[in-house]
């Protein structure tokens, strides 16, 4: 009897239990359940409505009085608990909540104390074989411990031999402690930026004065990744579910991109399957169900940098529907195994569910009038552009005898006598200054003295050392290197009596100074960024920011390893992204250095050596050039075209004009010397940081009231570059010119006319004019004397830039060959399985098998370099676009003049070629005579592809890929020529405007990508020859949810030790 009134008790309580709602508590602290007044309530309250509107889950609210106030023991019961830690909650408390009542944890809570030490944490990562940067640790018992395994150098710190070259990141092991560090390079302007939580519009900040890492606690040192200025949040929410967004990098600039409503930008994209691994690792190492992490993306590989804990998306609401989805699965395994997990046909809350916001992101339109219409799209945009506005060139050599530089030389290159040095680091170089400053003497000797003169040029050659080495008050090696190479050597008896060895007793200094990006030129790059940005792609405007922060636009940056085109580069991302600040952080996040592809004459040298001995032949002999062809037609097929007439009449005056404008530098910088003799002092110019010049786009207004020259040159210095000139454009004792010094002497008198105008040096505009004249002419034939040979220079010089732009192009149409194949068969089935819906499936699941698809990931050819990263895509499932599965693939490659020239005269002449006899040139009449008129190309000068697809015509058809070719002549010289008001004020900038783009190609022709292939393809790099890259990741497609793999999830949570418990 009592065994029957005791089962009948059992069944009672069973029917309550299955009639009752599962309490969920909500233990954490208030501000992390409400976002104030914000127009979208927070994330946590969007999931529990969702949730309650279930109608089988009760929601308690602990409440921060409770949580801080009550003893465990009066907190209220509940079956399974959402807790987790934030700033000032009790861990221990809940700990103790949790032993006491024993419900189920979404997040357990006694792993989520790694969390706090960021040594824990990699440890932890590393243990479930999940990747991290490479990185050392830093302990500390006390601040400013000196640790005997911790050395710092001016670009490297090495923690227990493991070194750590600049960039590096440096975090401190408090995981609460949100001031990271990253440490730039002396090679990209130094300095350093500091990461923060964001306050306000900002969240990091440059400094580029600290060089020296901090030593006040513990640190993890870490290699820098470089991911392209975006990084990735990944959001779990339990073991199989995670949703990833793209923000722009805090290393970037620092700004934080808003949308109108002050949300963050951010932009949902796809996890590969590697990826997706990760976020289930990474979701069981620390036991916490919902869990955010930060994901770092580089060459193709991804890495997990931070794990943050309890982590909800903002502002996706059907992030929230998966959410709650996911979560109630989660509870019903794990306190109604009874209940019914299916999810039903329309989501309760679906009904008065308000429309998200779009973000205005449309689909790419040509931009080009004309038969081509509506029907094309913008697909790839290749830009190769000359570095801005520098400072001219300049080198000094000398002989050295003195001890003091051998031992230098022998300091620096592991003592071996017979080998060269490159001095080139910020601690290399003040040895050099150091030595200098001992061996130059303080007054000059008179000139009535016994001197032998070529003592006397030495002296003037270390003080010329002296002074480059001192200017800028600091020393950055991107703008300044020495070479000391052995001449002569003599055997000497060793120190310790043991035989002898050889010590150098001469060497050759050879200093390289000078082509420093000027403020005119970081100014010129980034208006030319900014007009990319609203003119080079169509339809979009301002929205390429948007393209490039969702991976809708593939970008990537080049240079070549030449400071001035490193800034130029730097400086065109700052317009083009619409960045703010310094540009050493923009450098080091957004441009690959690529000195192989765009560095260098050493290919063509031999030709080029040819040219200039005919065009010396052509100058000084007057001889009339011929044509090729027998034709005046055509004037640009004609040797040394463009050259004056009357050069030969030319070179005379263009040596007295030289020589008037050295003597009123020499009496200028006569001035300054004697001031500095006066002084005694090293620096009565006011001193120029190039550090902070870095970012600087306007001139230096006290520098030129004080009638000083512009930027850093000082009048020793101006007089030493005019000097030179002077001596080496004719040597009066052979009766001989030099022509290869015209460039040089273009290049000096343009530079002082546009910067140095307020000095009235006479003759300076009459020497610009002589010497403008010959340099059209002679710039373009060193590349060249005649069409034939240009095309055989341009081919050698410019072979791996364009073996590089055809991977570019055939990518892009294989890519897109490959997603408009997809998305036909895409749109075939998704027409099937509508008209075979059966009654009563589900809309949830209808409409999650259409969002399911594949976009074609590789590309054809494997050898690009790009395959060093996973093409990553917006994910269309979350994101506000028409065509998600389509992007716009950028590829800017800067350099400097030399391939300038290379690229357009392989694109000009092509057709030249005998295996291409009968072709007609990629370029048009009208434009070759444009171009021989055009004579230079300036700062800033451009050459753009792009590419636009015509979605209206068959694949195979090959009108389906259309090139259009236009070119800039860079900066506009008329300013410099005229004497108007318009030029003054110009002047008064230093800064010359650009130049529009101009057609290469006739109004309404049409070159296929087939035809632009086979022209230049004879003078590209093969894409075999290119570098092996590294093996990309594999990609599988969206990472979406059907309704079925959501009903599973909770299955898939193994490790809650209290996941059948009944919570009594």
């Amino acid at each position: 009897m009592d065994k029957g009134r005791e089962r009948e008790r059992e069944m009672e309580e069973e029917e309550g239990d299955i009639g009752r709602k599962i309490k969920i508590g909500v233990c954490v602290m208030e501000k992390k359940v409400k976002c104030g007044s914000e127009a979208f309530s927070g994330p946590m309250l969007q999931i529990l409505d969702r949730l309650q509107a279930f109608g089988e889950f009760e929601i308690v609210h602990f409440g921060d009085k409770v949580i801080l106030e009550d003893p465990v023991e009066r907190w209220p019961i509940c079956d399974c608990l959402i807790a987790f830690y934030s700033s000032g909650y009790p861990l221990q408390k809940a700990e103790a909540y949790s032993a006491l009542r024993k419900p189920f944890l979404v997040n357990e809570l006694e792993a989520q104390h790694l969390l706090h030490d960021r040594r824990k944490v990699y440890e932890c990562l590393e243990r479930y074989g999940i990747p991290v940067p490479r990185y050392a640790l830093v302990n500390r018992d006390m601040p400013y411990q000196e640790l005997d395994y911790f050395v710092e150098e001016e670009d490297f710190v090495e923690v227990h031999g493991n070194r750590f070259w600049k960039p590096f990141v440096e975090k401190p092991v408090d995981g609460d402690n949100h001031s990271i560090m990253i440490y730039y390079p002396s090679s990209a302007g130094g300095g350093m930026k500091e990461l923060f939580r964001k306050v306000g519009n900002r969240s990091s900040e440059f400094h580029p004065e600290v060089r020296r890492v901090r030593r006040e606690g513990s640190y993890i040192y870490e290699e820098f990744m470089p991911t392209g200025g975006t990084d990735v949040k990944v959001y779990t929410v339990g073991p199989e579910y995670a949703h990833a967004e793209a923000r722009k990098s805090p290393v970037v600039d620092g700004v934080v991109m808003r949308n109108p409503d002050g949300k963050e930008v951010r932009y949902p994209v796809l996890l590969t399957p590697t990826e997706k691994q990760m976020a289930r690792d990474v979701c069981i190492a620390f036991q916490q169900a919902v869990c955010g992490f930060d994901l770092l993306r580089c060459e193709g590989q991804s890495y997990v940098c931070d794990v943050n804990g309890w982590s909800f998306v903002k502002n996706s609401y059907k992030y929230y529907d998966d959410a709650a989805c996911v979560l109630r699965k989660m509870f019903l395994d794990a306190k109604a195994p009874h209940l019914s997990t299916t999810i039903p046909p329309t989501l309760p809350w679906k009904v008065n569910e308000p429309v998200q916001p779009s973000e205005g992101l449309t689909r790419q339109g040509s931009g080009i009038i004309g038969k081509f219409g509506q029907s094309e799209e913008l697909r790839c945009v290749i830009a190769v552009i000359r570095h801005g506005d520098r400072t001219p060139k300049q080198k000094v050599k000398l002989k050295v005898t003195e001890e003091k530089l051998l031992n230098l030389m022998l300091k620096y290159n592991g003592g071996r006598p017979r080998s060269e040095t490159k001095l080139k680091s910020a601690v290399q170089l003040q040895d050099l200054l150091d030595a200098t400053r001992i061996l130059v003497p303080r007054s000059r000797p008179g000139r009535e003295s016994d001197s032998e003169a070529e003592d006397l040029e030495h002296a003037e050659k270390l003080r010329q050392v002296k002074a480059v080495l001192e200017e800028g008050g600091h020393f950055s090696g991107i703008y300044r290197k020495v070479q000391l190479k052995p001449l002569r050597w003599v055997k000497v008896a060793k120190s310790n009596g043991e035989g002898e060895e050889e010590r150098p007793v001469e060497a050759l200094m050879v200093l390289k100074y000078g082509g420093v990006l000027t403020h005119a030129g970081r100014k010129q790059a980034e208006e030319l960024g900014r007009y990319f940005r609203n003119n080079i792609y169509p339809g979009e405007g301002t929205g390429l920011l948007r393209l490039h922060s969702t991976y809708r636009h593939d970008l990537k940056i080049y240079s070549s390893d030449e400071g001035r085109v490193q800034m130029s580069a730097a400086a065109f991302a700052k317009g083009l992204l619409d960045l703010e600040g310094q540009l050493t952080p923009i450098l080091v996040s957004l441009v690959s250095k690529d000195s192989s592809m765009l560095d260098g004459l050493d290919n063509a040298s031999i030709e080029m050596d040819e040219a200039k001995t005919r065009l010396h032949e052509i100058i000084t002999t007057g001889v009339k050039a011929v044509h090729e062809n027998g034709s005046s037609e055509k004037p640009w097929m004609v040797d040394g075209a463009g050259l004056p007439s009357n050069a030969s009449e030319l070179l005379p005056e263009l040596v007295k004009l030289t020589k008037k404008v050295t003597e009123q530098v020499r009496l200028l910088a006569r001035d300054e010397d004697e001031q500095l003799e006066d002084t005694s002092s090293y620096d009565v110019i006011p001193p120029y940081d190039q550090a902070k010049a870095l970012g600087k786009t306007n001139i230096d207004v006290d520098r030129i009231a004080a009638g000083l020259p512009c930027g850093s040159e000082g009048f020793l210095l101006m007089y030493a570059r005019w000097r030179k000139l002077e001596r080496d454009l004719y040597n009066e004792r052979k009766d001989r010119f030099d022509i290869t010094q015209i460039p040089d002497v273009y290049d000096s008198s343009k530079y002082d006319l546009l910067h140095n105008a307020h000095l009235n040096l006479e003759g300076l505009d009459e020497l610009f004019r002589v010497a403008q004249l010959l340099a059209d002419g002679v710039i373009p034939n060193e590349y060249g004397i005649n069409p034939k040979q240009k095309l055989k220079i341009g081919s050698k010089i410019a072979r791996c830039l364009l073996g590089k732009i055809l991977i570019d192009l055939r990518n892009t149409r294989e890519e897109a060959i490959s997603v408009a194949g997809l998305k036909s068969s895409q749109d075939h089935e998704s027409a099937v399985s509508i008209t075979g819906q059966e009654d009563g499936e589900s809309n949830f699941r209808n409409e999650d098998s259409r969002r399911t698809s594949f976009t074609g990931e590789k590309s054809i050819n494997q050898e690009d370099d790009d395959n060093k990263e996973t093409k990553y895509r917006l994910d269309p499932k979350y994101a506000n676009v028409r065509t998600p599965e389509r992007h716009v693939r950028t590829r800017l490659y800067f350099t400097s003049e030399s391939h300038i020239h290379s690229l357009m005269n392989v694109l000009r002449y092509c057709n030249l070629d005998e295996s291409l006899q009968g072709e007609d040139s990629l370029v048009c009449d009208n434009a070759l005579e444009r171009l021989l008129r055009t004579k230079e190309l300036d700062y800033m000068s451009y050459i753009v592809m792009r590419m636009f697809e015509n979605t209206e015509v068959s694949l195979e058809d090959p009108q389906r890929f259309r090139i259009e070719l236009t070119f800039s002549r860079g900066a506009d010289l008329s300013p410099l020529e005229k004497d108007d008001s318009g030029a003054a004020s110009l002047r008064q900038e230093h800064t010359l405007p650009i130049m529009g783009p101009e057609r290469l190609q006739e109004v309404g022709s049409y070159l296929t990508m087939e035809k632009m292939e086979k022209m230049i393809r004879s003078f590209a790099m093969p894409a075999e020859d290119f570098p092996p890259p590294s093996t990309p990741q594999g990609f599988s497609g969206y990472f979406s949810k059907s309704a079925a793999v959501l009903e599973r999830l909770a299955n898939l949570w193994p490790f809650n030790k209290h996941g059948n418990t009944n919570g009594k």
